[in-house]
């Protein structure tokens, strides 16, 4: 079907019908492989949103710290727990803690003696490493995922959000956002976390760094402005 025709079909029956109807247009008039469905989609993304910067600033422990406080937890309280943690954000100042005091420190952002515990396990683990950063640069990314995943609190979300922040490794961030967006799409009802990120390991064999750091916050920004208006025209990701 030539992609001018398909272009029309959808917006006229997604104004007819809303989003449910994406899929039926996909399977009738494209033979696109998902790989190559899903790049158009992220592509669009990036042009339209532009670079969001996320965790660029170089602080690798405030970054880490961040990315286990967010878990479970509204960016207003994850800040007031960093404005707590500020004055101790270096490796150093963390280990002189105590539970208690980071207890106290963390209890903004919720669930705050797991935090807590966390942090300290992710502390723990970085002085295997010396809390150097270069120390990773010889670990295959399956081998760092894996040693991240043994830490205390650290799933596969969070341990895949620091391979692509701290450690500049290409892996794509299967999240909440990113299995809605694809289902609303069409382009596939992945049951899990993990069946989106099998799915999505062809997205990552050309692209740099720089390109699938920004898919994971392109695709959160996409999904919090679909949440403020659910109705809204979403046909353009696919043309």
């Amino acid at each position: 079907m030539p992609a001018g025709i398909r272009a029309f079909l959808m917006v006229v029956i997604s104004r007819q019908s809303g989003p449910s109807w994406y899929h039926l247009i996909v399977k009738w008039g494209s033979k696109m492989t998902f790989e190559e469905s899903a790049r158009r989609v992220l592509d669009h993304l990036v042009a339209h949103y532009g670079p969001q910067h996320w965790w660029e600033d170089g602080e690798t422990v405030k970054d880490w710290v961040t990315m286990i406080l967010i878990q479970q937890a509204t960016a207003q309280n994850v800040e007031r727990a960093l404005a707590n943690l500020a004055p101790y954000l270096t490796f150093e100042r963390l280990n002189q803690l105590t539970s208690d005091e980071l207890n106290e420190l963390v209890r903004p952002a919720g669930f705050y003696k797991q935090k807590t515990r966390s942090i300290q396990a992710m502390l723990a683990w970085w002085r295997t490493y010396h809390n150097d950063v270069s120390a990773f640069q010889s670990i295959s990314t399956p081998d760092l995922r894996r040693s991240l995943l043994s830490v205390r609190g650290i799933g596969p979300e969070t341990a895949d959000v620091m391979l692509l922040y701290i450690f500049e490794r290409r892996v794509f961030i299967a999240d909440q956002y990113a299995l809605r967006l694809f289902k609303r799409l069409g382009l596939g009802d992945f049951a899990n976390y993990a069946a989106l990120s099998v799915a999505t390991e062809p997205l990552l064999v050309e692209p740099d760094w720089v390109t699938v750091r920004e898919w994971h916050a392109v695709i959160d920004e996409h999904g919090k402005q679909y949440r403020k208006r659910p109705d809204m025209d979403e046909t353009w990701l696919l043309n």
